[in-house]
């Protein structure tokens, strides 16, 4: 039943309509959990903001006297008190500005995540591509093979060949329908390896769009782009700014909270007049006191301690910062390094496979006159073909070395 299933949804992998990497770059985006679970902590993030950014909650209190306290008016019933503190004018916006940058900088972070997703997935799509390209050379080779089979033993058959030919060509068909079979076989971890990125069934078929050509490097990768748009140096500087925050946040914490508040007390009227005797002013009216509460800030070690805390993230975050532009400095260079040798690579397996290609015509009318020389036109008809697989695995090196160059220099920030 398995393997119908894979069956069926391979035969509608075949009907389906090619995707472009960019395509799958949105699929990986939507769907992988790495990069949900940095969106998450991002917006996680946000809800900080208004967590240190509010005022506390008020206080209310409310006494009630199981013995009355006789008072001139009257005896005390119950007390009710309500406070609000306030802190130090600007702790709050300071504290606010704080999370709302470590939020923007948490952003940063998943649009790295997501940069880094989208090379891990290029890295992953363009072995396929090297495996499809090779299984169409060595079944184009087995074709060839397969000929040169039936030439060989027609000219053994008239005389004009010899069976060392006809054993050569079946030696080297054998090889090449082994290696078909290990490219098929390598298909399936290609396949899972690109799926799970995407978040999707292992067996879930590739259908991979035309390979792109070599193309001179644009503009956008410039060395002078890395400082301004990585997402890691922006998420650092941001850490930075927050720090910044952070410092005059635990400052201004050092500075007295005010506080104001109201009693309201309940006061009954005056039973212990004697007979005749007139109420006093205000009998049995209720109190209302206004009261204004001041913190005593005077432990200073924490508040201390918490600016030197600020201090020293911001110091460690330009540490941080410094060591990235290092490290992508050093990175750029080396993919660029491996661009232009692929490059060059690339042209020179081109030429010799062109130059190749003429010998072998040239070996192959020699053949067809004289009947001899049948090995030399197997080895070159190999030799071709090495060219032809050499210039498809460093193409695809060369398509990774660029998908670096664009997660190094940001291009799709």
């Amino acid at each position: 039943m398995k393997r119908v299933l894979t069956i069926c949804i391979v035969l509608i992998g075949m009907g389906m309509q090619a995707q472009t990497l960019e395509e799958y770059f949105k699929i990986a985006a939507d769907n992988n959990p790495g990069l949900l679970s940095q969106h998450r902590e991002f917006e996680a993030a946000l809800q900080k903001v208004p967590q240190v950014s509010s005022l506390p909650d008020p206080s209310l209190s409310v006494s009630a006297f199981g013995q009355m306290v006789e008072t001139r008016v009257g005896p005390q019933q119950a007390r009710f008190s309500l406070s609000q503190m306030f802190p130090w004018f600007g702790t709050l916006k300071a504290q606010g500005d704080a999370a709302t940058l470590m939020a923007e900088s948490r952003y940063q972070s998943f649009l790295d995540a997501r940069n880094k997703l989208y090379f891990e997935v290029a890295s992953a799509y363009f072995p396929l591509q090297e495996l499809k390209e090779l299984k169409d050379i060595e079944t184009q080779n087995i074709s060839i093979l397969e000929a040169y089979k039936t030439i060989s033993n027609s000219k053994f058959k008239n005389g004009n060949g010899t069976l060392a030919d006809v054993l050569r060509v079946d030696i080297m068909l054998k090889e090449a329908k082994t290696n078909l079979q290990i490219l098929a076989l390598k298909e399936k971890p290609l396949l899972v390896k690109f799926n799970s990125l995407l978040n999707r069934s292992e067996i879930t078929p590739v259908v991979l769009s035309d390979a792109d050509v070599i193309s001179p490097l644009s503009a956008d990768f410039l060395k002078d782009s890395l400082a301004s748009n990585h997402p890691l140096l922006n998420a650092l500087e941001l850490k930075i700014k927050a720090g910044e925050a952070s410092e005059q946040a635990a400052q201004k914490q050092g500075l007295p909270n005010l506080g104001i508040g109201l009693d309201y007390i309940m006061v009954g009227d005056r039973t212990d007049l004697a007979p005749g005797a007139s109420a006093p002013p205000d009998n049995g009216k209720d109190a209302i006191m206004p009261m204004v509460t001041v913190s005593l800030p005077i432990f200073r070690s924490k508040y201390k301690a918490a600016v030197k805390e600020a201090q020293l993230m911001q110091e460690s975050y330009s540490f941080q910062k410094a060591e990235i532009v290092n490290s992508l400095k050093s990175e750029y260079e080396m993919a660029i390094y491996d661009i232009r040798q692929k490059t060059e690579m690339i042209s020179l397996f081109e030429q010799q496979k062109e130059e190749a290609g003429q010998v072998l015509n040239l070996l192959i009318m020699a053949y067809g006159n004289s009947g001899t020389d049948f090995e030399e036109v197997l080895r070159m008809q190999q030799q071709l073909l090495t060219y032809d697989r050499l210039r498809i695995t460093t193409l695809t090196q060369y398509r990774i070395a660029k998908a670096k160059l664009e997660y190094i220099t940001a291009k799709r920030f």
